[in-house]
Protein backbone atom coordinates (compact mmCIF):
# COMPACT_ATOMS: atom_id res chain seq x y z
CA UNK A 1 0.00 0.00 0.00
CA UNK A 2 2.93 2.38 0.56
CA UNK A 3 4.38 1.95 -2.48
CA UNK A 4 1.30 2.88 -4.39
CA UNK A 5 0.99 6.19 -2.17
CA UNK A 6 4.49 6.69 -3.17
CA UNK A 7 3.64 6.28 -7.25
CA UNK A 8 0.77 8.62 -7.14
CA UNK A 9 3.07 11.38 -5.04
CA UNK A 10 5.83 10.90 -7.26
CA UNK A 11 3.32 11.47 -10.20
CA UNK A 12 1.60 14.45 -8.78
CA UNK A 13 5.39 15.84 -8.03
CA UNK A 14 6.28 14.87 -11.46
CA UNK A 15 4.14 15.58 -13.93
CA UNK A 16 3.32 19.15 -12.70
CA UNK A 17 7.07 19.73 -13.41
CA UNK A 18 6.13 18.76 -16.92
CA UNK A 19 3.37 20.79 -17.17
CA UNK A 20 5.39 23.81 -16.06
CA UNK A 21 8.29 23.26 -17.85
CA UNK A 22 6.19 22.78 -21.30
CA UNK A 23 4.67 25.93 -20.87
CA UNK A 24 7.68 28.45 -19.86
CA UNK A 25 9.24 26.55 -23.13
CA UNK A 26 6.81 28.07 -24.88
CA UNK A 27 7.07 31.28 -23.55
CA UNK A 28 10.72 30.86 -23.97
CA UNK A 29 11.87 31.57 -20.56
CA UNK A 30 14.80 29.39 -20.65
CA UNK A 31 16.60 30.04 -17.46
CA UNK A 32 12.64 27.92 -15.88
CA UNK A 33 12.62 25.55 -18.68
CA UNK A 34 15.97 24.55 -17.63
CA UNK A 35 15.32 24.42 -13.73
CA UNK A 36 11.77 21.94 -14.40
CA UNK A 37 13.50 19.84 -16.68
CA UNK A 38 16.19 19.08 -14.44
CA UNK A 39 13.34 18.85 -11.85
CA UNK A 40 11.18 16.75 -13.75
CA UNK A 41 14.42 14.72 -14.83
CA UNK A 42 15.09 13.87 -11.53
CA UNK A 43 11.52 12.88 -10.36
CA UNK A 44 11.32 11.01 -13.14
CA UNK A 45 14.08 8.61 -12.74
CA UNK A 46 13.51 8.23 -9.02
CA UNK A 47 9.58 7.20 -9.91
CA UNK A 48 10.25 4.73 -12.64
CA UNK A 49 12.82 3.14 -10.51
CA UNK A 50 10.35 3.00 -7.69
CA UNK A 51 7.76 1.23 -10.24
CA UNK A 52 10.11 -1.02 -11.76
CA UNK A 53 11.61 -2.54 -9.30
CA UNK A 54 10.74 -6.30 -8.19
CA UNK A 55 7.89 -7.65 -9.49
CA UNK A 56 5.22 -5.28 -11.59
CA UNK A 57 1.66 -5.41 -11.23
CA UNK A 58 -1.08 -4.16 -13.19
CA UNK A 59 -2.06 -2.36 -9.76
CA UNK A 60 0.80 -0.95 -9.94
CA UNK A 61 0.62 0.16 -13.80
CA UNK A 62 -2.76 1.64 -12.83
CA UNK A 63 -1.97 3.74 -9.93
CA UNK A 64 1.05 5.01 -12.30
CA UNK A 65 -1.28 6.00 -14.80
CA UNK A 66 -4.23 7.37 -12.18
CA UNK A 67 -1.12 9.49 -10.87
CA UNK A 68 -0.21 10.90 -14.28
CA UNK A 69 -3.92 12.23 -14.95
CA UNK A 70 -4.50 13.61 -11.24
CA UNK A 71 -1.00 15.33 -11.89
CA UNK A 72 -2.05 16.89 -15.29
CA UNK A 73 -4.72 18.74 -13.03
CA UNK A 74 -2.76 19.52 -10.68
CA UNK A 75 -0.04 21.03 -13.33
CA UNK A 76 -2.55 22.98 -15.30
CA UNK A 77 -4.08 24.45 -11.50
CA UNK A 78 -0.35 25.17 -10.66
CA UNK A 79 0.05 26.74 -14.37
CA UNK A 80 -3.71 29.06 -13.61
CA UNK A 81 -2.58 30.35 -10.23
CA UNK A 82 0.84 31.26 -11.61
CA UNK A 83 -0.54 33.07 -14.38
CA UNK A 84 2.60 33.41 -15.73
CA UNK A 85 2.85 36.15 -19.04
CA UNK A 86 0.55 38.70 -20.72
CA UNK A 87 -2.79 38.58 -22.44
CA UNK A 88 -4.37 40.54 -24.67
CA UNK A 89 -8.10 41.73 -24.80
CA UNK A 90 -10.19 42.28 -27.89
CA UNK A 91 -13.75 43.83 -26.46
CA UNK A 92 -16.38 44.89 -28.65
CA UNK A 93 -19.20 47.31 -27.89
CA UNK A 94 -21.86 49.16 -29.77
CA UNK A 95 -21.46 52.96 -27.95
CA UNK A 96 -18.53 54.94 -26.56
CA UNK A 97 -18.01 54.42 -23.06
CA UNK A 98 -15.33 56.61 -21.88
CA UNK A 99 -16.27 55.97 -18.12
CA UNK A 100 -14.58 52.21 -18.75
CA UNK A 101 -11.81 53.28 -20.46
CA UNK A 102 -10.84 55.83 -17.92
CA UNK A 103 -11.40 53.21 -15.50
CA UNK A 104 -9.07 50.34 -17.11
CA UNK A 105 -6.50 53.76 -17.39
CA UNK A 106 -6.75 54.19 -14.06
CA UNK A 107 -6.04 50.91 -12.82
CA UNK A 108 -3.03 50.70 -15.19
CA UNK A 109 -4.30 49.01 -17.68
CA UNK A 110 -2.89 50.13 -21.73
CA UNK A 111 -6.27 50.59 -23.35
CA UNK A 112 -6.37 51.43 -27.43
CA UNK A 113 -9.97 52.03 -28.82
CA UNK A 114 -10.97 51.80 -32.81
CA UNK A 115 -14.19 52.79 -34.11
CA UNK A 116 -15.47 50.63 -36.71
CA UNK A 117 -18.58 50.24 -38.72
CA UNK A 118 -21.10 47.01 -37.58
CA UNK A 119 -24.22 46.25 -39.63
CA UNK A 120 -26.20 48.43 -37.42
CA UNK A 121 -23.89 51.44 -37.07
CA UNK A 122 -20.65 52.48 -35.49
CA UNK A 123 -18.83 49.74 -33.11
CA UNK A 124 -16.04 50.36 -30.67
CA UNK A 125 -13.39 48.06 -30.13
CA UNK A 126 -10.76 48.28 -27.20
CA UNK A 127 -7.47 46.53 -27.10
CA UNK A 128 -5.90 45.69 -23.53
CA UNK A 129 -3.08 44.11 -22.92
CA UNK A 130 -2.33 43.05 -19.17
CA UNK A 131 -0.51 40.53 -17.48
CA UNK A 132 -2.26 37.26 -16.66
CA UNK A 133 -2.63 37.18 -12.92
CA UNK A 134 -4.77 40.48 -13.76
CA UNK A 135 -7.58 38.66 -16.07
CA UNK A 136 -9.75 38.32 -13.54
CA UNK A 137 -10.10 41.97 -12.30
CA UNK A 138 -9.83 43.22 -15.54
CA UNK A 139 -12.87 40.89 -16.73
CA UNK A 140 -14.90 42.26 -13.38
CA UNK A 141 -14.38 45.72 -14.53
CA UNK A 142 -15.73 44.79 -18.20
CA UNK A 143 -18.49 43.38 -16.35
CA UNK A 144 -19.94 45.91 -14.36
CA UNK A 145 -19.51 48.33 -17.33
CA UNK A 146 -20.45 46.32 -20.33
CA UNK A 147 -22.06 42.93 -19.37
CA UNK A 148 -23.36 41.77 -22.99
CA UNK A 149 -19.44 43.19 -24.46
CA UNK A 150 -18.34 40.71 -26.97
CA UNK A 151 -14.57 39.55 -25.87
CA UNK A 152 -11.99 37.60 -27.33
CA UNK A 153 -8.50 37.08 -25.32
CA UNK A 154 -5.20 35.47 -26.19
CA UNK A 155 -1.30 35.18 -25.58
CA UNK A 156 0.67 36.89 -27.32
CA UNK A 157 4.32 35.31 -27.77
CA UNK A 158 6.24 38.63 -28.40
CA UNK A 159 5.57 42.10 -28.17
CA UNK A 160 7.65 44.95 -28.07
CA UNK A 161 7.23 49.46 -28.20
CA UNK A 162 3.54 50.64 -26.70
CA UNK A 163 2.47 51.88 -23.45
CA UNK A 164 3.76 48.49 -21.12
CA UNK A 165 7.01 48.24 -22.27
CA UNK A 166 7.79 51.87 -21.24
CA UNK A 167 6.14 51.53 -17.90
CA UNK A 168 8.52 48.62 -17.41
CA UNK A 169 11.67 50.10 -18.71
CA UNK A 170 10.73 52.71 -16.12
CA UNK A 171 10.59 50.32 -13.18
CA UNK A 172 13.78 48.57 -14.13
CA UNK A 173 15.78 51.63 -14.03
CA UNK A 174 14.06 52.85 -10.55
CA UNK A 175 15.36 48.82 -9.50
CA UNK A 176 19.38 49.70 -10.88
CA UNK A 177 19.02 46.83 -13.70
CA UNK A 178 20.06 47.78 -17.24
CA UNK A 179 17.08 48.20 -19.08
CA UNK A 180 16.31 45.19 -21.69
CA UNK A 181 15.11 45.52 -25.21
CA UNK A 182 11.90 43.22 -25.46
CA UNK A 183 9.15 43.35 -22.69
CA UNK A 184 9.20 39.85 -22.16
CA UNK A 185 12.85 39.54 -21.65
CA UNK A 186 12.36 42.06 -19.27
CA UNK A 187 9.70 40.66 -17.59
CA UNK A 188 11.75 37.66 -17.00
CA UNK A 189 14.61 39.43 -15.70
CA UNK A 190 12.39 41.18 -12.93
CA UNK A 191 10.21 38.30 -11.89
CA UNK A 192 12.67 35.62 -11.99
CA UNK A 193 15.99 36.80 -11.10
Amino acid sequence: MSKLLLIILVQLIFVPLLTLRTITMVKNLKLLTALFGFLEAFVYIFGLAIVLSGEQSILEMGVYALGFSLGLFLGIYVEQKMAIGFISVAVNINHQNQLLVNELRFNGYGVTVYVGEGRDGNRYRLEILTRRRKEKELNQILDRHEPKAFMISYEPKTFKGGYLSELMKKRIKQNGVAPVKSMKASFAAKKYK
